[in-house]
């Protein structure tokens, strides 16, 4: 088989592979988004466990120069009155203005956090996404 015949087989099955993985998590994120719509929004009394940031770094060289980048992403953990224990996504603002063993209110739909408000007597400070 030559290379033009080679090409004809596989460019097709990547072109699949492709649009499959794409098919796969735009259904996933479809699906997540769901579940956290028919989720009730839940205020709850909490306090902050822990916080943690994964930072992901990447480099690549373009026409002999280096090029390097770094996202952050940030995370909180809330335990609730009843023991369970909340991990969500934040954005760096919100973690910046938490600290642990902080305790409040948390506002929550499922796996979206909305809020963080601290007990009035740690002095009032509203996180969150308005």
């Amino acid at each position: 088989m030559d290379i033009l015949g080679e090409l004809q087989v596989i460019l097709p099955v990547l072109f699949c592979a492709v649009l499959g993985i794409i098919a796969i998590f735009g259904v996933r994120s479809i699906g997540e988004w769901s579940r956290n719509n028919k989720q009730p929004l839940l205020s709850v009394a909490s306090r902050v466990v822990s916080k943690r940031s994964l930072v992901h770094y990447r480099h690549h060289h373009d026409d002999g120069i280096s090029h390097h980048q770094s996202d952050t992403y940030y995370y909180a953990t809330f335990e609730l009155a009843d023991g369970a224990r909340i991990e969500f996504k934040l954005s760096g603002g919100e973690y910046g203005l938490l600290a642990e063993q902080d305790a409040g209110m948390l506002t929550y739909q499922g796996s979206r956090f909305y809020g963080f408000e601290r007990e009035k007597d740690r002095g009032l400070r509203l996180v969150g996404r308005s």
